[in-house]
């Protein structure tokens, strides 16, 4: 073990950099109880292989869900949407009491749109 790794939580420790950026996102899951929901919400940070979004709806470790990001036509590219399946692997409480921080790592196909970080532009 390094001094790295005893300091850094195995789930804080990610394989790819995530980018800031607000983007649209449709959820479809099941909350704790069971009961199925579809949510709009939108993107707190993406990278390839995951997101984190803000959700009114209390979720569990390891719940599966479906994950669509619209894309926005632009020149030489047709208006497709990004879908894929997801696994909940990371909660933290929102910004108020009714909205929980939800990290996801995409289970079906990764996000290869290119986007620009936020905090750059």
């Amino acid at each position: 073990m390094t001094a790295a790794t005893a300091t850094t939580p195995a789930l804080e420790r990610r394989r790819e950099r995530r980018v800031p950026v607000h983007l649209p996102m449709l959820i479809r899951g099941t909350d704790r109880s069971g009961a199925w929901f579809e949510e709009r919400t939108s993107s707190e940070n993406l990278c390839r292989g995951g997101a984190a979004f803000a959700t009114r709806y209390a979720v569990s470790l390891g719940t599966r869900i479906e994950i669509s990001i619209p894309s926005s036509p632009s020149m030489g590219e047709p208006d497709a949407e990004f879908s894929t399946h997801g696994r909940i692997v990371h909660l933290a409480p929102g910004k108020n009491d009714t909205k929980f921080i939800v990290g996801v790592e995409f289970t079906g196909p990764r996000f290869h749109r290119m986007f620009v970080s936020e905090a750059t532009v």
